[in-house]
Parts: structure tokens; sequence; C-alpha cells
């Protein structure tokens, strides 16, 4: 099989395959404690979020990926998931717990059992009062990882059509996966002692677990040479009794559990917790549509969620698994009649005792060490990774490293850190610290950073209410938002449906906008219209000491703006045209109003946010230079380019160092201490301005002039720049400036100053898809 593989296949398409994580956490107080409020609002419908549901309690949340095709997307969409379930726990003052074992957890019945709606949450509920009967509470608190797995079509057609074996290709398949599926479970001690993660216990937990490990004070109990505690014959999560389904075909398979439910083993398949499990398409009728259907994928659940990362498991180990199924395929098979009891054997001997030195696991019914035995695993892995060339030295030396040392394994660490601090505070520690990694990045998006920062807004909220989230174009910023059924495509957050095709051209139009508010009553600058160069240097000497703005005529974002609000000279007037023709061949001269510029952001028919743009600027302190000035500000964690940050970097151009040079300075002047020196005149944040939310304070008066703005254009989404003298009095004089069709979303989202504003969800209520 391995030679099919070298001659027909790339190493790229080798390791391509179908990956999915599924990540179970619970919600704990600052102070450790299981927290017993509801499972949050914000992420709707457990039984119809795909993405974060929960899981046997209302406080244990569960994240589930979707499918994707490399190891690199999926780590990247459960971190996404990962930073938005700890922002939003947060709101509350709640934690996401990183270790599988609880914390201090309350007696069963204080537990809270996960509430469904409808009829199909019913059903659901009533199953988990059963299994809180069967198996207590406290046991359906641990959490871990489920590690979700298919080989592409691609290498199992190449393989099946190059053997030429008279089966069906489904057939072919599940005999595959089923062979997969039983190396696992020889092979899978191995995954235990790599990932395990669960040296010990909280004191709250299972008594009659408690007295298998040694009191160490500090609330915890701790097993000198477990490594998982999740997976130990005890502590872990098991059925009653040990079930050994028939794995040699699917037809077996299905008859021996079965058997189990009919002798009372189990209440149905999904009760059986087996270490690896085989996935139907249809996961209500398992049985039925694996017998139909077949094997989709497997789905392996013994890997310990890993404190030392945010996400609970380490990207390297996603790869190192992608490898160990290809070495679970490749490896040969000895069958004899106990082989899935001694595995068990194995799996529980490394749970309990995988850091003792020199411990000896069964290998085909004969004792051997278990690191010369993980080596020789690790050296096959080793060959085949050389023979077909699939570049994975990284992960294998990396899992050597862990056999050779145990003192770098998970499981050994993490007992330094409980031993020195107890159970609750050493994760409570690390959950406290993945917070602040969050709330510090929490404006980016993992796994979608090259998406521009309004679709970032728009994405995030759609993914926290569970509404399905296909990427069509990163270039473009194009989303398919899917819910219930229904389909909505945005650009750029928030050109949609919605909008009619005419309204963006009608506003790109900086002329025909003007007429269209004139008609509306609604007030503009007076201005001028110049179609050449030639004509506007023959005309400009009118305008020589004028406050006036000199602007292109269908450009957005602020490109090719200068403006003169303290006169300028015929060349400073040249240059400005000049500057506006670049961007367009007809450009704008008005008058300059005075007062402050407010950008009025408009969703449906309401004002949702309101902010004041304060032009590029630097505040002295009386050492440094302007220059100085701006380096120090572009540090703020905020600015970047502006496409993928919420501000942007200020960047000294002609514009910004001819407005500079209209008030006696230069880049290496040096101003006062808090005296605040402008850079420009325009206020736009992509010319590295200041975003200042002003949405509570600002007049509602001036807010109805925005909405009547954007009503004569039929708008849906739009941005509105007013200059006002005074927002808080409605006898002001003011004047509209400009309409956007497609307006900067992240400025209100994430201001400079003042409060943030959460408009995904606006976004998503004005194209229909929340309520």
């Amino acid at each position: 099989m391995i030679e099919i593989l070298k001659n027909k296949m790339t190493p790229e398409s080798i390791l391509t395959a179908g990956f999915g994580v599924e990540r179970e956490g619970l919600r704990v107080t600052p102070q450790g404690r299981l927290a017993l409020t509801p499972h949050p609002p914000i992420f709707g419908d457990k039984l119809k979020n795909p993405y974060i549901t929960t899981d046997f309690s209302e406080s244990q949340i569960e994240l589930v990926t979707p499918v994707f095709y490399s190891v690199d997307e999926t780590y990247d969409f459960l971190e996404a998931l990962t930073d938005i379930v700890i922002g939003e726990i947060g709101v509350n003052n709640e934690l996401f717990w990183p270790y599988s074992m609880p914390c201090n957890i309350p007696d069963d019945k204080q537990i809270p059992i996960a509430s469904y709606q409808g009829e199909e949450g019913k059903k659901a509920r009533e199953y988990r009062e059963k299994l809180m009967v069967k198996y207590g509470g406290k046991r359906q608190l641990i959490s871990g990882i489920h590690y979700n797995f298919s080989f592409s079509e691609e290498l199992l057609t190449t393989i099946w059509k190059e053997l030429g074996i008279a089966e069906s290709f489904k057939e072919f398949k599940d005999r595959i996966y089923l062979k997969v599926l039983r190396n696992f479970l020889r092979y899978r001690w191995l995954i235990i002692y790599l990932m395990g993660c669960t040296p010990g216990l909280h004191n709250s937990y299972i008594e009659e677990c408690l007295q298998c490990m040694g009191d160490c004070g500090n609330d915890t109990y701790l097993s000198p040479g477990g490594t998982s505690a999740r997976n130990g014959s005890c502590s872990g999560y098991k059925n009653e009794i040990d079930l050994y389904p028939d794995y040699s075909s699917i037809k077996d398979y299905i008859k021996s559990i079965n058997e189990f439910v009919e002798r009372g083993d189990i209440s149905e398949a999904k009760e059986l917790y087996a270490q690896i499990r085989l996935k139907p398409k249809d996961y209500r009728n398992v049985l039925d549509s694996l017998a139909e259907e077949g094997i989709q994928y497997l789905e392996i659940r013994t890997i310990d969620l890993n404190v030392f990362d945010k996400c609970g498991i380490a990207k390297i180990d996603l790869e190192f698994m992608n490898i160990f199924m290809l070495f679970l395929l490749l490896e040969g098979e000895e069958f004899f009649e106990t082989w899935q009891q001694e595995a068990l054997i194995n799996e529980v001997t490394v749970a309990e005792r995988g850091l003792e030195p020199d411990l000896e696991l069964l290998d085909h019914r004969h004792w051997t060490l278990k690191t010369a035995w993980a080596e020789d695993i690790l050296e096959k892995v080793a060959e085949i990774n050389k023979y077909l060339n699939l570049e994975q030295d990284q992960c294998i030396k990396e899992m050597q490293s862990r056999v050779r040392q145990p003192e770098t394994t998970y499981a050994y660490r993490l007992k330094l850190l409980m031993q020195e601090n107890g159970c609750l505070d050493a994760n409570l520690k690390i959950a406290k610290d993945y917070k602040r990694q969050s709330d510090a990045d929490h404006y980016r998006l993992k796994g979608f950073e090259n998406w521009e920062m309004s679709t970032q807004v728009l994405i995030k909220e759609a993914l926290t209410r569970g509404i399905k989230v296909i990427p069509m174009d990163a270039a473009d910023n194009i989303v398919r938002l899917e819910k219930n059924g229904r389909r909505e495509y945005v650009k750029q957050a928030t050109k949609t449906s919605v909008d009619n095709y005419i309204t963006p051209l009608l506003m790109e139009n900086k002329v025909v906008t003007k007429k269209i508010l004139q008609e509306n009553g609604l007030p503009v600058p007076n201005g001028e219209e110049f179609f050449s160069f030639v004509e506007a240097k023959k005309k400009l000497i009118k305008y020589v000491g004028r406050n006036v703005v000199i602007k292109p005529k269908s450009t957005n974002f602020g490109l090719g703006i200068s403006i003169f609000d303290q006169g300028g000279t015929l060349d400073e007037l040249l240059k400005g045209a000049r500057i506006a023709f670049e961007q367009d061949n007809t450009i704008l001269i008005e008058d300059y109003l005075p007062g402050l510029e407010y950008r009025f952001l408009t969703m449906g028919d309401e004002v949702v946010a309101v902010l004041h743009r304060r032009p590029a600027n630097v505040v002295g302190d009386g050492v440094s230079s302007i220059q100085q000035l701006i380096d120090k500000k572009n540090q703020h964690p905020y600015r970047g380019d502006g496409q993928t940050s919420p501000l942007k970097k200020i960047v000294l151009d002609d514009q910004s160092l001819m407005y500079l040079n209209k008030q006696g300075l230069t880049s290496q002047s040096i101003p006062k201490s808090n005296e605040m020196i402008f850079l420009r005149g325009n206020s736009n944040i992509s010319t590295g301005g200041d975003s200042i939310d002003f949405t509570q304070k600002m007049h509602p008066y001036f807010s109805e002039i925005a909405l009547k703005a954007v009503r004569a254009f039929g708008a849906k989404f739009c941005g509105i720049d007013i200059i006002l003298e005074d927002y808080c009095n409605p006898d002001s004089s003011f004047g509209i400036i400009e309409l956007n069709f497609n307006p900067m979303i992240v400025m209100h989202a994430y201001p400079f100053e003042g409060q943030e504003r959460r408009l995904g969800y606006n976004i998503l209520k004005t194209i229909g898809l929340v309520e």
C-alpha cells in the first residue's frame, strides 16, 4: 500500500485529509467553582448552533469546528471559537477551565443538566437525566478533545483502484477505517502517554477515585506516575462493564452493539464510551446509517485537554495525529482472541502509571518495555515520513523527545505545577492567562486575519450566534451566511442584498449626492466642479486665502482630500488639485465648514453608532519631535495597515507635510507638553485619525438628520459625515459633507476612545438573520 502512495500521490495530497476538533470545557467562577449560570443566551439554540453548544451540563461548553482539509485551518478555527467563548463568558466574570478533570464541583443534585428546546431537546434532556442516575454528575463533567479524521477521497480512491480488489468502494472504505480503528485501539496507549494531561484530581471529585491517588495537600490528589486520570480505570468516564464490540466488519459491529443494548449494558449506540468511534452520515440513526452509507469518519476520544495550549490541543499534536493515522493505515495486524483486552490493559496501565521508569506493557501477549516499544513505533512513523517525503520531522522529533525525556510530557509538567500550587490555583492561573491573551487580541479573529476588519466583526458575530459561515473569497471579502435554510451573501460587511444597486452609484458621485441632499432640504457645502487640471489652474485664483476643501468627485476613505481650513496660497491649492486628480478625473472645491466632523452609522432605519473622527494628531511631551511622537503613537496595538487593524498607522505624506507647513511646523518640530498638533485636516480613520465614540452623547436631532439623508437614497447601510459646531445643541449650524455606501464598521466596534459597539449583531439583524 505504501508503494501506491509513493508512486501515485504527492506528499501534499497524502497529508490532505478531513480534520475536525470538538473541544469540551467547563465555565467556572474566578474562584474555580463550577459556574451554575445558564448557557450564555448569545450562543443561541444549543441544538442549532453548529459551533458552540453544550455537552452534558449547562455549565459545560462544547466547541465544534467544521471539517477542514489542513491542520492549520482546523487549529486556527478552533482558536477563533476559543477566543469567542473566553470573551463572551468573561462578560459574566467567568473563565474557561483549561483542565479535563473538573474544577471545584458541587454534589450531583446541584450540577445543572443541559436544557434544550423542542421535541428533540426534550429527548436530549431525558437522555442526560438517565446518564446522571447511571454514572453520576461529577463524572459527566469530565472534558476532553474529540479528534475527527477522514482520509481524503483521493487517497482512498487511489488505493482502491490500484489494488483492484473485487469489492465496492463503500465496502473498501469501511474495511480501511475498521483496520485503522483496530490499530488505534492497539496503540492508543502511546497517544495517552504523549498527550495525557490529567495527573490528578481536585478534592471535590468522587471520593472513591480520590482514594486511588495520593493526597498532596492544596486541594489536590495526584497519581505519582499517572499521565491521564481521565483515561484511568477509576477516575475516567467508562461504561459500567468493559465492552468489546466486534470490529471485524460493519455487520458484525452493528450486531454486537445491538446485543449490548438488548442485554441492558447500554441504552443505545452512543452510550458506548469507546476510545474511538465509527461515525455515520446520519447521527440520529447511527447503526442504520453505518449499514446503508458506510463509515464517514473516525472520532478519537482519547486526548486530554492540553492546559499548555489555549485551544486545548497543540498544533504540533494535530500534525502528529495526521501522520499517526497514516501509520495505523499502513501497519500490519496480528489477531488473537484477547487483543482488545490487552489493549485495554495497556491503556489503563499508561494512564495510571505511564511516567514510571521501566514500565512494561503487553505486546502480543508478551511484556515489553514501554519506552522501547514507543521508540519502535515512532521509528516506523519516521520511516513512513522519510519514504513518502512528508516533511513532518518536527512533530515526530517532538514525540520522540517526550518518550526519551518524560519530564517534557504535559502530564509531568502539570504535575509539578499542581504539586506547588494545587489543582485549582494552577489551572485558574492558566485560565486567567488565556483570558488576558484573548482580551489583548480580541479584535483579531484567528484564521481570518487576512480579511478586512469590518468583515471580521461580522464573521465573529455570526460564529458566536451559530450562523453558519462559508468563506467565499478572502481577497474580495465575500462571505456566505446560512441559517435555517436561508442564505445571504455579504461583501465587506455592509454590501448586501438589502441595498439597491443604484444606491452606491449615487453615493459614489459626490455631485449627485449633494444634489439629492439639497432636494431634500439638507444643508451641504457650496462648491464647484472641475474636469481637468488645466481648468482648475485657471480658476483656482479666486479661492486663494479662502477656507476650502479640495477632493475627488468619486472616492471613498478620504483618499485625495486636501483641507485648507486656514486658507491656502495658489501653489498650495494647485498641489491639492494635483493630489485630487490622482484619484479621479473630476474634482470638487467646496467651502470648508467650521466645527467638528461626526460619522453617523445607520443600519436599517436606525442610527446604531456615532463617533467623532479626530484628524491624525500627536500630543507633545516637550521633548520628542513630531516624527518621534508619530512613531510612539503608531505602537498602539490597534494601529496597523488599517485593513487588518482597527486604526491605521500615521504616515507623514505630502498632504500632512503641507498641513504642518501651514502651521509653521516640520516633522522635526518639538511640540510643547500636552500640545495637540494636527497632521492633516481630514479626519478619516484610513489616514491615521482617532475614533472617539459619541453614540450616547449626540443630540437625537442630528441622528434624525442622518436618517433623513439616508432615506433620500433608500439605503440600508450608510455612513453619514456631518460637520457640527455643537453636538449638544439642535440649533447648531451643520452641514452634510459626505455619504458612504460601504461604511467602515471596525472604527465603531473598536474605537480609540469610548465604548465598543457590537455592530455585527446590527448587520445580521438588518439582513434578517437574527431578530
